[in-house]
């Protein structure tokens, strides 16, 4: 191993990306010992108890060690990689370590520098400082590509320094390409300085399927479905039982769930609605110039449906303050979307979703749904629900008990819409039906509030034109 003073080595500690979070799992290195970085590179992805982030480096140096190997849980605080920060030749490679190495002297980071987060960005958008809005937002033309990959990583940009031999691609890219069972090294780039697309990585799946079967791909355009998560092989290997570690994001949704089930004293009602009109008003919408681009279904009309609910029950957007013994009336609405993914359920909500239009909101959750599948939710946008929507009919479920979102005063569950014999217009007639099922907590709702919420709801969706009078 090179010897090299102390000073010359800086020791990059796991920070707190989130709020209060005390641990992380790395996930995946993007540098190995003997790699250059510069500061503001992305050097590995962690998983929190929220979300998966990246992590930069705020350093320009040599990598001289990895502290912990990829699948480690790494508590706040610890040092997870070292950087050689003396300008000069790389050490000899060393292998990522197996298992933790004794930490350093704790050394000061440098003046005026803190490890910040710069993973996901401050909106719902990406994990890297990506645009804020859309999938892929052309960059300025580069100078000669190194230079241009370069001043990308000085300005935090879009693209992702790869570690030498590494093909050039953005992490998300890379994670697809993992849930596809793709090697990058065999995918024909095709985006700028040579950057592997996601349609890059779709084309060699299907260059692959008279070989093997497809594999499952990510959903793009459709409305929120189960098939996030690859179905487990049929045969056991002659094991009878097999354990899997309850950590990230799974971790937090049961601790939250048995915190709220045991808190809360919930209470749930149910009515079964004729969405009949709600389903016409959808495909109307769909072919509305207003709404070109943007993703209509019925959970956009649900979603304006409760928030018109709301308004005219203010009282049930509220919290309870156990400390202050007060009832905290809420005057917005950040309004939640439970969303499965491959790491667990995550509820990430629209903020102010009261005064958005409806292609506002239907922009909204376009987004909302499309960063939850990507695994580029933030924790900021999971903070601060005050009301949550969970769609169980995409699973074929006719309705459920939701259980609330910590803090939340109500959470509506929207059943599967089916095609049943109905009583219309005095005759027994084929219409579309679903079960709608409202959870509050009963120290801020009672009975007639929440009953007068949930038929609001029912009454707007069983005639759509009340959103036009009732908002």
């Amino acid at each position: 191993m090179t010897t090299m003073t102390d000073a010359s080595v800086r020791e990059f500690k796991m920070p707190d990306v989130g709020e209060g979070l005390t641990e992380a799992e790395i996930l995946k290195w993007y540098v190995q010992p003997g790699d250059t970085v510069t500061d503001g590179q992305v050097v590995c992805e962690v998983e929190t108890a929220k979300a998966a982030v990246e992590l930069p480096i705020p350093y320009d140096g040599v990598v001289r060690a990895l502290h912990f190997p990829e699948g480690t849980t790494v508590d706040v605080g610890t040092s997870i990689i070292a950087v050689d920060v003396s300008g000069g030749a790389a050490p000899a490679a060393e292998a990522p370590a197996a298992a933790p190495q004794a930490e350093p002297e704790e050394e000061a980071e440098p003046q005026g520098r803190q490890p910040v987060l710069v993973g996901y960005g401050v909106s719902a958008s990406s994990t890297k400082r990506r645009p804020r809005k859309g999938a892929e937002v052309p960059r300025e033309e580069p100078e000669p590509a190194a230079q241009a990959l370069q001043a990308e990583l000085n300005g935090h940009g879009p693209a992702v320094a790869p570690a030498l031999g590494r093909p050039l691609a953005k992490p998300p890219v890379r994670k697809l390409a993992k849930d596809l069972g793709v090697d990058l090294a065999t995918v024909t780039p095709t985006g700028p300085d040579g950057i592997i697309t996601r349609e890059d990585v779709h084309a060699a799946v299907a260059a692959q399927a008279p070989a093997a079967e497809p594999a499952p791909e990510a959903p793009q355009a459709q409305a929120p479905a189960p098939a996030a998560v690859p179905a487990p092989a049929a045969s056991y290997d002659g094991a009878r039982e097999t354990r899997i570690p309850v950590k990230g994001v799974r971790k937090a949704t049961a601790a939250a769930m048995v915190g709220s089930a045991f808190t809360a004293p919930h209470v749930t009602e149910f009515v079964t609605v004729d969405v009949t009109r709600t389903l016409k008003l959808v495909e109307e919408l769909k072919g509305d110039k207003e709404f070109a681009g943007l993703r209509v279904n019925p959970l956009l009309l649900i979603s304006k449906a409760l928030l018109v609910a709301i308004k005219r029950n203010p009282d049930i957007n509220a919290s309870w303050d156990e400390a202050n013994q007060e009832i905290v009336r809420k005057h917005y609405v950040n309004l939640g979307i439970a969303a499965a993914t491959p790491r667990g359920l995550i509820v990430p909500n629209i903020k102010d979703a009261q005064a958005k239009t409806l292609p506002q909101l239907a922009e909204a959750l376009g987004e909302l749904v499309s960063t939850a599948r990507e695994g580029r939710t933030t924790p900021a946008a999971m903070q601060g629900g005050t009301v949550t929507i969970t769609n169980v009919g995409v699973f074929g479920v006719d309705t459920g008990t939701p259980i609330l979102n910590p803090g939340e005063s109500a959470i509506l569950a929207v059943g599967a819409i089916k095609l049943q014999p109905w009583v219309h217009k005095g005759k027994v007639k084929p219409r579309q039906v679903t079960t709608l099922a409202l959870s509050f907590d009963h120290r801020l709702v009672d009975g007639e509030l929440g009953s007068k919420v949930l038929a609001d709801v029912a009454a707007i969706l069983e005639q759509p034109k009340r959103l036009i009078t009732w908002a």
